[in-house]
């Protein structure tokens, strides 16, 4: 046909619009959702029953392959764009560096140090001294380890009249000597020895002639007590410590009491202690009677391996994980025992803490080997060492070496 020939297409001034695009069969544009300041096209649903354009089966939900819009890194598929993370405010979740993480952490290390420097200056303030270490001609030189004098005294002081009572103390005034135990910690990493010292011993009392050991406390107080075991021991102390009845039981209420087995039932109205026999565990009261009490066959030898037995299982129990570990335990342990305990004037909270860590493993125990009961006129029953055999003990402390097995007594 010649080109003249072919019809033009008249004008009409406007272009005739496009057809829609649910007119030739393709989905209808996706609506737009808004991220912030972008405007992200929404992916196409997926039907499961109208068919694609060209007559294609339609993609099912559930079918296999990588789904329509959510290409991943590395991905092909559309939609390869993933807003933002929004958190519950709206904005996008902060991130914190590893300088925060690292001051935070060293401002609570610094609280921390400052509260345990408080906290040992508190205690250490809490401590009452005693006098009584001192230097006399003839004393004995220093020897290797640590070796503690541990005293028990019938103090009342701290002690009301219902608590008097309630503890069968009774009102006796003045002060004496309850208990005595030598403890050697050893320099190495051996266990240490603690050994009892009856307080009827018969011993010789510098400038106060021959008697039993408790009276030195009462003649001269802490300072010849010391110096009388020195003299008797041939060992130089280098720590003392005592305490009094109502710390006594503030330590052993304290910790939660303490589980002890007595071997036989005991009652003592003078001790105020109706005990059955077997494992218990037992309060502040009732430890200290069982401690206090000689109304057994062998009166203060019963005594004094009770006392051994109840010391060593108090440390046990305070340097246990369940004390340590629970500051509703450990907090009152230390302030009650801050406030119950004297120590010598050069002695701090730290001494302290080393003694109750060293006897954790559990001590070597014994009482100085006896010869005899006998009693004698104007001074009553007493116990007379057997000198040859603690002779041997003293010595090995002093050495810092094992004590011999033969000289050790656990009965």
């Amino acid at each position: 046909m010649p080109r003249d020939s072919v019809p033009r297409r008249p004008s009409s001034g406007t272009r005739k619009p496009l057809p829609r695009r649910e007119e030739y069969g393709a989905p209808p544009e996706a609506p737009t959702r808004e991220y912030g300041r972008d405007r992200v096209p929404e992916p196409p649903r997926r039907t499961t029953s109208a068919a694609a354009p060209g007559g294609a089966t339609p993609r099912t939900a559930g079918g296999g392959g990588r789904r329509t819009g959510q290409g991943g890194q590395g991905g092909s598929g559309g939609g390869g764009f993933r807003p933002p993370r929004r958190t519950s405010s709206g904005g996008s979740r902060p991130r914190v560096s590893g300088r925060t993480v690292r001051r935070g952490l060293l401002v609570a290390l610094v609280a921390l140090l400052v509260l345990g420097v408080a906290g040992f200056v508190t205690l250490d303030s809490k401590l009452h001294r005693i006098d009584a270490l001192a230097d006399y001609d003839g004393r004995p030189a220093e020897t290797p380890g640590q070796d503690w004098l541990l005293v028990g005294s019938d103090s009342r002081k701290g002690l009301s009249a219902e608590d008097r009572k309630k503890l069968a103390t009774g009102r006796a005034a003045g002060q004496r000597t309850d208990t005595m135990m030598l403890l050697h910690i050893p320099e190495g990493s051996g266990r240490p020895t603690l050994v009892s010292l009856p307080r009827d011993s018969y011993v010789s009392i510098p400038g106060k002639g021959r008697n039993k050991l408790n009276a030195a406390y009462t003649l001269g107080g802490p300072k010849l007590l010391a110096r009388t075991v020195e003299t008797v021991t041939g060992i130089r102390l280098d720590r003392y410590m005592e305490i009094g009845f109502a710390g006594f039981v503030g330590i052993v209420d304290a910790i939660g009491g303490v589980e002890l087995c007595p071997k036989e039932s005991i009652k003592d109205p003078k001790a105020g202690l109706n005990l059955k026999k077997g494992c218990q565990v037992m309060d502040g009261p009732t430890a200290l009677g069982y401690v206090r009490t000689r109304a057994t066959a062998r009166a203060d030898l019963d005594r004094v391996k009770r006392q051994r037995q109840f010391f060593a299982a108090v440390v046990s129990q305070a340097t246990s994980p369940g004390v340590l570990l629970n500051p509703f335990r450990s907090v009152p342990l230390a302030f009650s025992a801050a406030d119950a305990v004297s120590l010598d004037g050069s002695a701090h909270v730290h001494n302290l803490a080393g003694l109750a860590f060293a006897m954790g493993d559990g001590p070597i125990t014994t009482t100085v080997p006896v010869a005899s009961t006998p009693t004698l006129p104007g001074v009553g029953s007493v116990v007379q060492w057997d000198r040859a055999r603690a002779l041997r003990l003293f010595e090995a402390l002093a050495a810092d070496r094992e004590v011999p097995k033969d000289v050790l007594v656990t009965n």
